[in-house]
């Protein structure tokens, strides 16, 4: 449906288009599945009472809202979360539902897939969720989690993609595409800044409209505009003094005004606070229970409060969405398996695109000078696995959502899979993972070294030709419901690795985590250092076959790896952490400790913090770059076992902004995925900016030898800035300096133009 279409069917209902804010190029291909439905939508709204109104608005279930059965309107289920179809709950509970067949995919976390830099796989990704989802007779996929990384140490770091908009958008697009063409709307979340598990359900963020529109709300823009959309969930967090679930600026003004969204808006599980401001402002359904959108918005509407034509609009929305995805039978939901060879294969894929190498430097060996990966059986003989993150299982810990994983392969078992009996293997633990139990005694992750493991570990490894490291994180530490209070790593692994590297020198670190940790002490210590993520069902196969060389690492980092906490934006400014007056347990916590299905508001808030974005736009590598501070691994960065050339770089203006020419070669003699990267620079621009911005980005497969002549566009609308006067994109014309290379400190092409 084109934007002229679109703009008649939006004729008479309560918001105005706004086309001031329209991005000509987005206006050109627009469309919307939502609107075509229009006349029958009328029909229903016309049949139905006022309570059954009012009873779509809010959570009938734990993870589902109502429908209106004698009108045939089936009830909206929920699939939580974005990573893997949850198990079922019993309904009214936060229990497991104890069946059999509930099972399904753990899909690579958040941010390893942002470190595939891969729309295409992004695509088959949205659209594996959505074949389990309608399996398990679920409507709406509560996902992607697409919240800008702000803070390293934040708790859903692992969930969100990027510290950068675009690379977060443009994966955001390809997931929810893949997604809703498979026939499963997507709910985009969590709307918005929210940034942070410290104080989430209190903490008031402040920050300037232009920093929220170009970075924080553009992944969610792009979202709705380029790839339709059909859900948001409104977070927790107030912005600029407004609860997010009844925000008149974000929820009317920009969503529905800005961007056109005809779709449905639900509440993040117990954020809603009031029943007046939520449904007037845009808010379609209070989860999980009816606490103010209930007999309170019943109340309220039969006392004048409340319009009922605003409860039609929002009955109107949610109907859009219910009658564009097919409900499933209840009678098949649940019914057959889930976590089938497709879906598994899919997340083979995006696992093994997405290990990051981040150093792999020459080491003695056997009077030969070689990088110690990929290992080479012919010297490599013996090897000592350490670390409980060899063997630990990552779909399921901490706080939130999990996946009842069918299988999950852990890298250990990966190793002896792929490695068989060419290679003797000894297994020992090193430390012990912070866990569920230390937790609940409120122990810090950062422990010291446990002697008698550590000294079984020096063991193996003094007795092995090469040890590999499993150091980092677990679910436990980077958990929905609070931030890390570090970066450092837990369990005295530090410690444990100066011991291994004394006894060893071919020492190989592994980090599993879904975010950054400080990896000063073991970067240095280890002859090759990689990134594996929380990687998913078949992590461990992936990271396998990229230590023995059948692939070749082609991961790049979604968010900088800083040196130290201390030179992180939020931490810098002083605006991270926040302290309130009194304590303040997590909202989600709270609600599921109470075991309600309705929220319980939190009680003794005192004070509320604030999250001052002083940094503005300048987050991750823009920071770094803008300020020239060193950093341990830089956005974008990864290496590989082959070997790239860039050259002949030309930019060539067109209709819609300019196309970027070079060559790639790949000068080795190994088959090998890179990924490509443009930023652009306005070093004569009046307005504040960046020192470069990522533009464009594209991964390319080349065989040895191999060289393509690659062509990337940049698009007007990402080189627009956001006019806080006017409410509006508006593209400075000026000089642009054109950057493309390997990672943002890697840039070898460069180039003047003229916008």
């Amino acid at each position: 449906m084109k934007l002229q279409l679109f703009r008649e069917q939006l004729k008479g209902l309560s918001f105005v288009v706004c086309l001031l804010s329209f991005d000509p190029t987005w206006a050109q291909s627009y469309s919307t599945q939502l609107l075509g439905r229009e006349a029958q939508i009328d029909a229903i709204i016309k049949e139905m009472t006022l309570e059954e109104k009012v009873e779509m608005l809010h959570g009938k279930n734990m993870f589902s809202s109502s429908g209106i059965p004698r009108l045939g309107i089936a009830d909206v289920e929920y699939a939580d979360g974005p990573f893997g179809i949850r198990e079922e709950m019993e309904p009214h509970s936060w229990n497991s539902a104890g069946l059999t067949t509930d099972s399904a995919t753990f899909f690579p976390t958040g941010s390893a897939l942002a470190a595939t830099w891969s729309t295409e796989w992004a695509y088959a990704y949205g659209k594996g969720m959505s074949r389990e989802a309608r399996l398990r007779g679920k409507d709406m996929i509560l996902g992607p989690a697409i919240n800008i990384q702000r803070i390293p140490t934040g708790g859903r770091t692992y969930e969100y993609l990027s510290e950068d908009p675009l690379l977060s958008g443009m994966l955001a697009v390809a997931y929810t595409r893949g997604a809703q063409d498979d026939g499963t709307a997507v709910c985009l979340k969590h709307y918005a800044l929210n940034n942070q598990e410290d104080y989430r359900g209190t903490v008031d963020v402040r920050i300037s409209d232009r920093a929220m529109h170009e970075v924080y709300l553009r992944p969610f823009e792009m979202a709705v505009r380029e790839a339709d959309a059909w859900g948001l969930m409104a977070a927790y967090n107030k912005v600029n003094g407004r609860w997010c679930s009844e925000n008149e600026h974000l929820l009317t003004q920009v969503l529905r005004r800005q961007w056109c969204f005809p779709g449905m808006v639900i509440s993040d599980w117990g954020g809603v606070h009031s029943t007046v401001d939520p449904v007037v402002a845009g808010m379609n359904v209070e989860m999980p229970g009816s606490r103010f959108m209930g007999q309170a918005l019943l109340d309220s509407v039969r006392a004048g409060r409340v319009s009922e034509a605003v409860v039609d609009q929002r009955v109107r929305e949610i109907l859009r969405v219910r009658l564009a995805v097919k409900p499933v039978d209840r009678s098949v939901a649940n019914r057959q398996p889930v976590g089938n060879e497709a879906e598994m294969s899919t997340a083979l894929e995006v696992a093994r695109r997405s290990i990051v190498l981040l150093k792999n430097a020459p080491v003695a060996q056997k009077k030969e000078t070689s990088p110690l990966l990929p290992i080479d059986t012919k010297r490599v003989r013996s090897i000592a696995v350490i670390g409980e993150n060899a063997v630990t299982k990552m779909a399921l810990g901490g706080v939130g959502a999990g996946v009842k994983t069918r299988r999950e392969v852990t890298p250990l078992e990966g190793l002896q899979t792929i490695f068989g009996h060419q290679v003797k293997m000894t297994y020992v633990p090193g430390y012990k993972s912070f866990s569920r139990e230390s937790r609940n005694k409120r122990q810090s992750p950062q422990q010291d070294a446990d002697r008698k493991l550590m000294a079984e570990a020096v063991k193996a490894a003094r007795n092995a030709d090469l040890v590999l490291f499993f150091a980092g994180d677990n679910r436990e530490v980077e958990t929905e419901g609070s931030d890390r209070k570090s970066i450092t790593l837990p369990s005295g692994q530090d410690e444990l690795a100066q011991a291994l590297a004394k006894a060893n020198k071919r020492l190989v670190t592994i980090i599993v985590a879904g975010g950054p940790v400080d990896v000063s002490t073991v970067s240095d210590l280890s002859g090759a250092l990689l990134v594996s993520w929380f990687n998913g069902s078949m992590g461990g196969q992936a990271l396998a076959e990229v230590l023995a060389g059948r692939i070749s690492p082609s991961g790049k980092l979604p968010m900088t790896w800083p040196r130290r906490l201390e030179d992180v934006p939020a931490y810098a400014t002083g605006s991270y952490p926040q302290h309130a007056e009194s304590p303040q347990g997590d909202i989600f916590v709270g609600l599921m400790n109470s075991g309600q299905n309705g929220g319980r508001r939190q009680r003794g808030m005192g004070r509320q913090p604030v999250a001052d974005y002083a940094e503005q736009d300048l987050v991750g590598y823009r920071w770094y770059d803008t300020k020239q501070l060193p950093v341990a691994y830089p956005f974008g960065f990864g290496l590989s076992y082959a070997s790239f050339q860039y050259s002949d770089l030309s930019v060539q203006p067109t209709i819609d902004s300019f196309d970027v020419c070079f060559t790639l070669a790949n000068t080795s003699d190994r088959d090998a995925e890179e990924v490509v990267q443009v930023y652009v620079a306005r070093p004569t621009s009046p307005i504040a900016r960046p020192a470069k911005e990522l533009k464009a980005f594209r991964r390319v497969s080349l065989k040895a030898g191999e060289r393509q002549t690659l062509t990337l566009p940049i698009r007007r609308s990402d080189l627009c800035h956001w006019d806080e006067s006017f409410q509006t994109w508006r593209l400075e014309p000026g000089a642009l300096t054109i950057f493309v290379g390997g990672s943002s400190d890697n840039l070898p092409l460069k180039q003047e133009t003229i916008l």
